[in-house]
Protein backbone atom coordinates (compact mmCIF):
# COMPACT_ATOMS: atom_id res chain seq x y z
CA UNK A 1 0.00 0.00 0.00
CA UNK A 2 3.19 2.23 0.69
CA UNK A 3 3.74 3.00 -3.10
CA UNK A 4 -0.21 3.69 -4.12
CA UNK A 5 -0.35 6.29 -1.13
CA UNK A 6 3.00 8.08 -1.64
CA UNK A 7 3.60 11.52 -3.06
CA UNK A 8 5.59 11.78 -6.34
CA UNK A 9 6.66 15.66 -5.54
CA UNK A 10 6.13 18.09 -3.85
CA UNK A 11 6.26 21.33 -5.00
CA UNK A 12 6.30 25.43 -4.02
CA UNK A 13 5.12 27.84 -6.85
CA UNK A 14 4.32 32.05 -6.67
CA UNK A 15 2.82 34.42 -8.55
CA UNK A 16 3.85 37.76 -8.28
CA UNK A 17 5.89 41.21 -10.06
CA UNK A 18 8.11 38.80 -11.52
CA UNK A 19 5.51 36.45 -12.84
CA UNK A 20 4.85 32.75 -11.94
CA UNK A 21 8.13 31.38 -10.06
CA UNK A 22 8.88 27.65 -9.43
CA UNK A 23 10.56 28.26 -6.47
CA UNK A 24 11.48 24.57 -5.10
CA UNK A 25 10.49 21.06 -5.93
CA UNK A 26 11.91 17.71 -4.56
CA UNK A 27 12.83 15.35 -5.43
CA UNK A 28 14.70 17.11 -8.30
CA UNK A 29 16.75 14.13 -9.48
CA UNK A 30 18.26 15.25 -13.34
CA UNK A 31 20.11 11.81 -13.79
CA UNK A 32 16.99 10.02 -14.19
CA UNK A 33 15.30 12.06 -17.16
CA UNK A 34 17.82 11.04 -19.62
CA UNK A 35 16.82 7.50 -21.65
CA UNK A 36 20.34 6.82 -22.20
CA UNK A 37 20.85 7.06 -18.60
CA UNK A 38 18.30 4.12 -18.39
CA UNK A 39 18.94 1.73 -21.01
CA UNK A 40 22.43 2.02 -19.87
CA UNK A 41 21.44 -0.08 -16.18
CA UNK A 42 20.95 -3.11 -16.63
CA UNK A 43 17.59 -4.72 -15.26
CA UNK A 44 17.35 -7.91 -13.64
CA UNK A 45 14.91 -10.26 -15.26
CA UNK A 46 13.78 -10.93 -11.78
CA UNK A 47 13.12 -7.74 -10.74
CA UNK A 48 9.09 -7.23 -10.27
CA UNK A 49 7.44 -4.41 -11.20
CA UNK A 50 6.76 -2.14 -9.05
CA UNK A 51 3.54 0.20 -8.96
CA UNK A 52 5.50 3.20 -10.38
CA UNK A 53 6.71 1.27 -13.78
CA UNK A 54 3.33 1.05 -15.30
CA UNK A 55 1.34 3.68 -14.17
CA UNK A 56 -2.57 3.65 -15.15
CA UNK A 57 -5.16 6.13 -15.91
CA UNK A 58 -8.65 4.84 -14.44
CA UNK A 59 -10.02 8.04 -16.45
CA UNK A 60 -9.57 6.82 -19.45
CA UNK A 61 -8.44 10.15 -21.32
CA UNK A 62 -5.07 10.01 -21.15
CA UNK A 63 -2.83 8.16 -24.18
CA UNK A 64 -0.98 5.16 -23.66
CA UNK A 65 0.48 4.17 -20.49
CA UNK A 66 3.81 4.57 -20.68
CA UNK A 67 6.98 2.68 -18.39
CA UNK A 68 7.94 5.43 -15.92
CA UNK A 69 9.87 5.54 -12.60
CA UNK A 70 8.32 7.73 -9.80
CA UNK A 71 10.40 10.64 -10.57
CA UNK A 72 10.78 10.82 -14.05
CA UNK A 73 6.80 11.64 -13.99
CA UNK A 74 7.14 14.76 -12.77
CA UNK A 75 10.33 15.61 -14.37
CA UNK A 76 8.64 15.38 -17.71
CA UNK A 77 7.16 18.96 -16.83
CA UNK A 78 9.90 21.92 -17.40
CA UNK A 79 9.95 24.20 -13.95
CA UNK A 80 8.40 26.85 -16.70
CA UNK A 81 5.40 24.58 -17.26
CA UNK A 82 4.83 23.61 -13.62
CA UNK A 83 4.98 27.57 -12.37
CA UNK A 84 2.26 28.38 -15.26
CA UNK A 85 -0.10 25.41 -14.56
CA UNK A 86 0.28 25.65 -10.66
CA UNK A 87 0.33 29.41 -10.12
CA UNK A 88 -3.32 30.19 -10.58
CA UNK A 89 -5.61 32.90 -10.43
CA UNK A 90 -6.66 35.00 -7.41
CA UNK A 91 -10.06 33.70 -7.76
CA UNK A 92 -8.97 30.05 -7.32
CA UNK A 93 -7.27 31.08 -4.24
CA UNK A 94 -8.66 29.60 -1.28
CA UNK A 95 -10.14 26.64 -2.29
CA UNK A 96 -9.15 22.92 -3.15
CA UNK A 97 -6.71 22.84 -6.24
CA UNK A 98 -6.99 19.82 -8.52
CA UNK A 99 -5.33 19.41 -12.02
CA UNK A 100 -4.96 15.80 -13.54
CA UNK A 101 -2.41 15.70 -16.64
CA UNK A 102 -2.31 12.12 -17.90
CA UNK A 103 -0.54 10.18 -15.43
CA UNK A 104 0.01 13.11 -13.05
CA UNK A 105 -2.59 14.44 -10.19
CA UNK A 106 -1.69 17.65 -8.94
CA UNK A 107 -3.27 18.33 -5.60
CA UNK A 108 -3.03 21.58 -3.43
CA UNK A 109 -4.47 24.53 -1.74
CA UNK A 110 -3.50 28.12 -3.27
CA UNK A 111 -3.26 30.99 -0.53
CA UNK A 112 -3.99 34.69 -1.26
CA UNK A 113 -1.52 36.94 0.74
CA UNK A 114 -2.42 40.97 -0.20
CA UNK A 115 -5.31 40.63 2.01
CA UNK A 116 -3.41 40.35 5.23
CA UNK A 117 -1.04 43.14 4.06
CA UNK A 118 -4.05 44.75 3.58
CA UNK A 119 -5.28 44.44 7.07
CA UNK A 120 -2.07 45.51 8.05
CA UNK A 121 -2.36 49.01 6.32
CA UNK A 122 -5.30 49.75 7.40
CA UNK A 123 -4.70 49.55 10.86
CA UNK A 124 -1.36 51.14 10.68
CA UNK A 125 -1.32 54.54 8.99
CA UNK A 126 2.21 54.68 8.60
CA UNK A 127 3.40 50.95 8.21
CA UNK A 128 7.15 50.35 8.56
CA UNK A 129 6.83 47.28 5.98
CA UNK A 130 7.18 47.18 2.44
CA UNK A 131 4.13 46.08 0.41
CA UNK A 132 4.98 42.31 -0.48
CA UNK A 133 6.07 41.54 -4.38
CA UNK A 134 4.67 37.83 -4.08
CA UNK A 135 0.63 37.85 -4.78
CA UNK A 136 -0.09 34.19 -4.48
CA UNK A 137 1.40 31.13 -3.61
CA UNK A 138 0.93 27.25 -3.48
CA UNK A 139 2.05 24.53 -2.01
CA UNK A 140 1.34 21.32 -4.05
CA UNK A 141 1.60 17.69 -4.17
CA UNK A 142 2.04 15.38 -7.35
CA UNK A 143 -0.06 11.96 -7.16
CA UNK A 144 -0.57 9.39 -9.62
CA UNK A 145 -3.63 10.24 -11.36
CA UNK A 146 -4.79 6.40 -9.80
CA UNK A 147 -4.93 7.92 -6.61
CA UNK A 148 -7.13 6.86 -3.94
CA UNK A 149 -9.99 9.66 -3.50
CA UNK A 150 -9.13 9.16 0.42
CA UNK A 151 -5.18 10.16 -0.52
CA UNK A 152 -5.81 13.30 -2.56
CA UNK A 153 -8.55 14.48 0.49
CA UNK A 154 -5.72 14.07 2.94
CA UNK A 155 -2.62 15.59 1.35
CA UNK A 156 -5.49 18.05 0.32
CA UNK A 157 -5.89 19.13 4.31
CA UNK A 158 -1.97 18.93 4.52
CA UNK A 159 -1.25 21.32 1.78
CA UNK A 160 -4.22 24.15 3.64
CA UNK A 161 -2.55 23.47 7.03
CA UNK A 162 1.28 23.92 5.30
CA UNK A 163 -1.05 27.20 3.60
CA UNK A 164 -2.22 28.69 6.45
CA UNK A 165 0.97 28.86 8.93
CA UNK A 166 2.85 30.62 6.10
CA UNK A 167 0.60 32.66 5.25
CA UNK A 168 0.25 33.71 9.32
CA UNK A 169 3.95 34.02 9.29
CA UNK A 170 4.08 35.97 6.62
CA UNK A 171 1.91 38.37 8.11
CA UNK A 172 3.74 38.05 11.31
CA UNK A 173 7.45 38.77 10.15
CA UNK A 174 7.37 38.18 5.83
CA UNK A 175 9.07 34.59 6.40
CA UNK A 176 7.36 33.98 3.10
CA UNK A 177 8.87 36.73 1.35
CA UNK A 178 11.85 36.25 2.52
CA UNK A 179 12.23 32.55 2.05
CA UNK A 180 11.29 33.72 -1.45
CA UNK A 181 14.25 36.15 -2.46
CA UNK A 182 16.83 33.76 -1.01
CA UNK A 183 15.27 31.24 -3.03
CA UNK A 184 15.37 33.01 -6.45
CA UNK A 185 18.93 34.84 -6.08
CA UNK A 186 20.00 31.14 -5.88
CA UNK A 187 18.41 30.31 -8.61
CA UNK A 188 20.12 33.09 -10.79
CA UNK A 189 23.70 32.96 -9.15
CA UNK A 190 23.11 29.06 -10.23
CA UNK A 191 21.84 30.08 -13.45
CA UNK A 192 24.39 32.63 -14.07
CA UNK A 193 26.90 29.77 -12.91
CA UNK A 194 25.31 27.11 -15.46
CA UNK A 195 26.66 29.53 -18.32
CA UNK A 196 29.96 29.58 -17.71
CA UNK A 197 30.12 25.74 -17.10
CA UNK A 198 29.77 22.74 -18.89
CA UNK A 199 26.31 21.18 -18.40
CA UNK A 200 23.74 22.98 -16.11
CA UNK A 201 22.64 22.20 -12.67
CA UNK A 202 19.80 22.36 -10.42
CA UNK A 203 19.40 24.86 -8.67
CA UNK A 204 17.20 22.75 -6.13
CA UNK A 205 20.59 21.40 -4.84
CA UNK A 206 21.94 24.40 -3.61
CA UNK A 207 18.99 25.84 -2.53
CA UNK A 208 18.33 22.81 0.23
CA UNK A 209 21.40 23.65 2.59
CA UNK A 210 20.52 27.39 2.72
CA UNK A 211 16.33 27.71 2.66
CA UNK A 212 14.67 26.61 6.11
CA UNK A 213 11.37 26.20 4.32
CA UNK A 214 12.68 24.25 1.19
CA UNK A 215 14.22 21.65 3.76
CA UNK A 216 10.52 21.41 5.39
CA UNK A 217 8.93 20.63 2.31
CA UNK A 218 11.59 17.66 2.08
CA UNK A 219 10.85 16.87 5.43
CA UNK A 220 7.11 16.27 4.84
CA UNK A 221 7.56 14.63 1.62
CA UNK A 222 10.07 12.17 3.06
CA UNK A 223 7.59 11.64 5.93
CA UNK A 224 4.88 11.41 3.74
CA UNK A 225 6.94 8.18 2.18
CA UNK A 226 7.65 6.64 4.92
CA UNK A 227 6.12 6.87 8.47
CA UNK A 228 2.81 9.04 6.99
CA UNK A 229 3.51 11.15 10.16
CA UNK A 230 4.47 15.08 9.44
CA UNK A 231 5.49 16.82 12.18
CA UNK A 232 7.06 20.54 10.98
CA UNK A 233 8.23 23.73 12.82
CA UNK A 234 7.69 26.03 9.91
CA UNK A 235 10.08 29.13 10.74
CA UNK A 236 11.19 27.14 14.58
CA UNK A 237 7.43 28.76 15.55
CA UNK A 238 4.58 26.90 14.02
CA UNK A 239 4.26 23.37 14.26
CA UNK A 240 2.04 21.37 11.37
CA UNK A 241 1.01 18.07 12.49
CA UNK A 242 -0.25 15.62 10.02
CA UNK A 243 -1.17 11.84 10.20
CA UNK A 244 -1.68 10.01 6.64
CA UNK A 245 -3.86 6.75 7.95
CA UNK A 246 -3.51 5.13 4.62
CA UNK A 247 0.36 5.20 5.64
CA UNK A 248 -0.43 3.30 9.81
CA UNK A 249 -3.59 1.88 8.80
CA UNK A 250 -3.41 -1.48 7.06
CA UNK A 251 -4.38 -5.50 7.21
CA UNK A 252 -1.48 -6.83 4.92
CA UNK A 253 -1.13 -5.23 2.16
CA UNK A 254 -4.21 -3.14 2.10
CA UNK A 255 -5.21 0.04 3.63
CA UNK A 256 -8.08 1.01 5.80
CA UNK A 257 -10.09 3.84 4.67
CA UNK A 258 -10.50 6.48 7.07
CA UNK A 259 -14.31 6.60 6.58
CA UNK A 260 -14.03 2.51 7.81
CA UNK A 261 -11.45 4.02 10.87
CA UNK A 262 -13.70 6.85 12.59
CA UNK A 263 -16.88 3.89 12.06
CA UNK A 264 -14.41 1.94 14.17
CA UNK A 265 -13.59 5.05 16.68
CA UNK A 266 -17.36 5.89 17.02
CA UNK A 267 -17.94 1.96 17.87
CA UNK A 268 -15.41 2.55 21.38
CA UNK A 269 -17.07 0.88 24.57
CA UNK A 270 -16.54 1.46 28.62
CA UNK A 271 -15.18 -2.30 28.28
CA UNK A 272 -12.90 -2.15 26.13
CA UNK A 273 -8.93 -1.25 27.32
CA UNK A 274 -6.51 0.87 25.44
CA UNK A 275 -3.37 -0.92 24.16
CA UNK A 276 -0.18 1.62 23.34
CA UNK A 277 1.65 1.11 20.35
CA UNK A 278 5.20 2.10 22.38
CA UNK A 279 7.09 2.25 25.75
CA UNK A 280 5.27 5.13 28.16
CA UNK A 281 8.66 6.59 27.91
CA UNK A 282 8.76 6.82 24.37
CA UNK A 283 5.42 7.68 23.72
CA UNK A 284 5.42 10.56 26.09
CA UNK A 285 8.69 11.97 24.31
CA UNK A 286 6.65 12.12 21.06
CA UNK A 287 4.46 14.37 22.19
CA UNK A 288 4.39 17.96 21.58
CA UNK A 289 4.92 20.60 24.78
CA UNK A 290 1.40 22.03 24.64
CA UNK A 291 -0.33 19.09 24.35
CA UNK A 292 -3.04 18.07 26.72
CA UNK A 293 -2.38 17.13 30.33
CA UNK A 294 -5.03 14.70 30.09
CA UNK A 295 -3.51 12.92 27.33
CA UNK A 296 -0.28 12.50 29.46
CA UNK A 297 -2.16 11.25 32.57
CA UNK A 298 -4.08 8.71 30.40
CA UNK A 299 -0.50 7.59 28.61
CA UNK A 300 0.57 7.28 32.26
CA UNK A 301 -2.67 5.40 33.93
CA UNK A 302 -3.24 2.93 30.86
CA UNK A 303 -3.05 -0.88 31.50
CA UNK A 304 -3.80 -3.77 28.81
CA UNK A 305 -5.82 -4.87 32.01
CA UNK A 306 -7.56 -2.72 32.52
CA UNK A 307 -11.08 -1.09 30.60
CA UNK A 308 -11.98 2.42 29.78
CA UNK A 309 -14.35 2.81 32.35
CA UNK A 310 -11.57 1.89 34.94
CA UNK A 311 -9.35 4.05 33.38
CA UNK A 312 -11.27 7.08 33.60
CA UNK A 313 -11.43 6.38 37.27
CA UNK A 314 -7.69 6.06 37.71
CA UNK A 315 -7.03 8.78 35.55
CA UNK A 316 -9.87 11.10 37.05
CA UNK A 317 -11.39 11.82 33.85
CA UNK A 318 -15.05 12.02 32.13
CA UNK A 319 -15.05 9.36 30.65
CA UNK A 320 -16.24 10.86 27.04
CA UNK A 321 -12.98 12.61 27.34
CA UNK A 322 -11.18 9.39 27.77
CA UNK A 323 -12.95 8.33 24.57
CA UNK A 324 -11.58 11.16 22.72
CA UNK A 325 -7.98 10.76 23.51
CA UNK A 326 -8.31 6.90 23.39
CA UNK A 327 -10.02 7.73 19.31
CA UNK A 328 -6.96 10.25 19.16
CA UNK A 329 -4.22 7.77 19.83
CA UNK A 330 -5.80 5.13 17.87
CA UNK A 331 -5.85 7.66 14.54
CA UNK A 332 -2.40 8.29 14.85
CA UNK A 333 -1.53 4.83 15.12
CA UNK A 334 0.06 5.17 18.58
CA UNK A 335 -2.33 2.78 19.92
CA UNK A 336 -4.98 0.05 19.21
CA UNK A 337 -8.21 -0.75 20.97
CA UNK A 338 -8.64 -4.51 22.33
CA UNK A 339 -10.74 -6.43 25.12
CA UNK A 340 -9.20 -6.37 28.55
CA UNK A 341 -6.25 -9.29 28.88
CA UNK A 342 -8.53 -12.11 31.18
CA UNK A 343 -8.25 -15.86 31.69
CA UNK A 344 -10.79 -16.14 29.22
CA UNK A 345 -9.28 -14.88 26.38
CA UNK A 346 -9.11 -17.18 23.03
CA UNK A 347 -6.04 -15.70 21.05
CA UNK A 348 -4.69 -17.54 17.75
CA UNK A 349 -1.56 -16.93 15.20
CA UNK A 350 -2.49 -13.63 13.06
CA UNK A 351 -2.00 -14.78 9.30
CA UNK A 352 0.06 -11.91 8.84
CA UNK A 353 2.29 -12.64 11.55
CA UNK A 354 6.05 -13.48 10.12
CA UNK A 355 7.31 -16.27 11.34
CA UNK A 356 10.65 -16.11 9.82
CA UNK A 357 13.49 -17.74 12.49
CA UNK A 358 15.79 -14.30 11.90
CA UNK A 359 13.27 -11.86 11.35
CA UNK A 360 14.00 -8.47 12.84
CA UNK A 361 10.84 -9.29 15.13
CA UNK A 362 12.56 -12.25 16.22
CA UNK A 363 15.72 -10.65 17.03
CA UNK A 364 13.66 -7.62 19.11
CA UNK A 365 11.90 -10.23 20.94
CA UNK A 366 14.76 -12.11 21.98
CA UNK A 367 16.06 -8.55 23.14
CA UNK A 368 12.83 -7.62 25.08
CA UNK A 369 12.76 -11.06 26.62
CA UNK A 370 16.11 -13.04 27.12
CA UNK A 371 16.34 -16.64 27.44
CA UNK A 372 13.03 -16.81 24.99
CA UNK A 373 12.43 -17.01 21.28
CA UNK A 374 9.85 -15.51 19.37
CA UNK A 375 8.97 -18.75 16.98
CA UNK A 376 8.65 -20.98 20.02
CA UNK A 377 5.93 -18.40 21.65
CA UNK A 378 4.41 -18.27 18.61
CA UNK A 379 4.20 -21.80 17.77
CA UNK A 380 2.15 -22.18 21.83
CA UNK A 381 -1.13 -20.10 19.45
CA UNK A 382 -1.11 -22.24 16.22
CA UNK A 383 -3.90 -23.42 17.68
CA UNK A 384 -7.16 -21.10 19.19
CA UNK A 385 -5.88 -21.38 23.03
CA UNK A 386 -6.86 -19.34 26.06
CA UNK A 387 -4.38 -17.30 28.66
CA UNK A 388 -6.43 -19.40 30.95
CA UNK A 389 -4.16 -23.12 29.69
CA UNK A 390 -0.59 -21.37 30.33
CA UNK A 391 -1.82 -20.90 33.87
CA UNK A 392 0.52 -22.89 36.43
CA UNK A 393 -0.30 -22.67 39.98
CA UNK A 394 3.24 -23.88 40.95
CA UNK A 395 5.21 -21.12 39.14
CA UNK A 396 6.52 -18.38 40.50
CA UNK A 397 4.87 -14.62 39.88
CA UNK A 398 7.43 -13.08 38.34
CA UNK A 399 7.14 -16.28 35.02
CA UNK A 400 3.16 -15.52 35.00
CA UNK A 401 3.88 -11.81 34.59
CA UNK A 402 6.68 -12.02 32.25
CA UNK A 403 4.28 -14.60 29.79
CA UNK A 404 1.64 -11.73 30.08
CA UNK A 405 4.19 -9.19 28.69
CA UNK A 406 4.94 -11.43 25.98
CA UNK A 407 1.30 -11.37 24.74
CA UNK A 408 0.67 -7.79 25.45
CA UNK A 409 4.31 -7.53 23.41
CA UNK A 410 3.33 -9.64 20.49
CA UNK A 411 -0.50 -7.96 20.23
CA UNK A 412 1.24 -4.60 19.96
CA UNK A 413 2.76 -6.07 17.02
CA UNK A 414 -0.11 -7.84 15.40
CA UNK A 415 1.07 -11.13 15.76
CA UNK A 416 -1.75 -12.35 18.08
CA UNK A 417 -5.20 -11.80 16.92
CA UNK A 418 -8.00 -12.38 19.31
CA UNK A 419 -11.32 -14.87 18.58
CA UNK A 420 -15.03 -14.28 20.27
CA UNK A 421 -17.57 -16.76 20.65
CA UNK A 422 -20.98 -14.95 20.12
CA UNK A 423 -24.20 -17.00 20.91
CA UNK A 424 -27.28 -16.12 18.91
CA UNK A 425 -30.64 -17.56 20.39
CA UNK A 426 -33.14 -17.98 17.19
CA UNK A 427 -37.15 -17.77 18.57
CA UNK A 428 -39.41 -19.26 16.03
CA UNK A 429 -42.40 -17.15 15.50
CA UNK A 430 -45.43 -17.66 17.27
CA UNK A 431 -44.38 -20.17 19.98
CA UNK A 432 -44.90 -17.87 23.06
CA UNK A 433 -43.96 -20.59 25.69
CA UNK A 434 -40.26 -20.60 24.07
CA UNK A 435 -39.94 -17.08 24.50
CA UNK A 436 -41.55 -17.24 27.91
CA UNK A 437 -38.56 -19.79 28.82
CA UNK A 438 -35.82 -18.06 26.92
CA UNK A 439 -36.63 -15.07 29.19
CA UNK A 440 -36.14 -16.87 32.35
CA UNK A 441 -32.50 -17.79 31.27
CA UNK A 442 -29.33 -16.41 32.96
CA UNK A 443 -28.88 -12.59 31.21
CA UNK A 444 -25.26 -14.35 29.77
CA UNK A 445 -26.57 -16.69 28.29
CA UNK A 446 -29.38 -14.65 26.85
CA UNK A 447 -26.82 -12.24 25.10
CA UNK A 448 -23.99 -14.51 24.56
CA UNK A 449 -20.48 -13.92 24.83
CA UNK A 450 -16.97 -15.46 25.25
CA UNK A 451 -18.08 -17.46 28.31
CA UNK A 452 -21.39 -18.30 29.98
CA UNK A 453 -19.53 -16.79 33.24
CA UNK A 454 -17.62 -13.56 34.71
CA UNK A 455 -14.01 -13.70 33.46
CA UNK A 456 -11.41 -14.04 36.17
CA UNK A 457 -8.71 -11.11 36.77
CA UNK A 458 -5.71 -12.35 36.04
CA UNK A 459 -3.86 -12.93 38.98
CA UNK A 460 -0.55 -10.43 38.84
CA UNK A 461 -2.99 -7.57 40.09
CA UNK A 462 -5.56 -6.52 38.48
CA UNK A 463 -9.01 -5.70 40.09
CA UNK A 464 -11.82 -7.62 39.22
CA UNK A 465 -14.36 -4.46 38.42
CA UNK A 466 -11.94 -3.86 35.09
CA UNK A 467 -12.96 -6.59 34.02
CA UNK A 468 -16.58 -6.49 33.30
CA UNK A 469 -17.39 -6.76 30.23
Amino acid sequence: MGESSSPISVILVSSGSRGNKLLFRFPFQRGLESPAAQTGKPRSRYAVNSIGDSVEDQDGDSREPRPLRDEQVVSGFSDVILATILATKSDMCGKKFELKIDNVRFVGHPTLLQHAFGQISKTDPSPKREMPTMILFNVVFALRASADPSVISCLHNLSRRIAIVLQHEERRCQYLTREAKLILAIQDEVSAMSETTDGPQSPFLHILPKCKLARDLKEAYDSLCTTGVVQLHINNWLEVSFCLPHKIHYVASHFIPPEAIERSLKAIRPYHALLLLKDEKGLLAELPLDCSPALVRVIRTTSAVKNLQQLAQDADLALLQVFQLAAHLVYWGKAIIIYPLCENNVYMLSPNASVCLYSPLADEFSCQFPGHDLPSVLSKFSLPVSLAVFKNPLAPPVQETQFIQMVVWMLQHRLLIQLHTYACLMVPPKEEDFRAKAEELPFAARVGGRSLSTPNALSFGSPSRSQQR
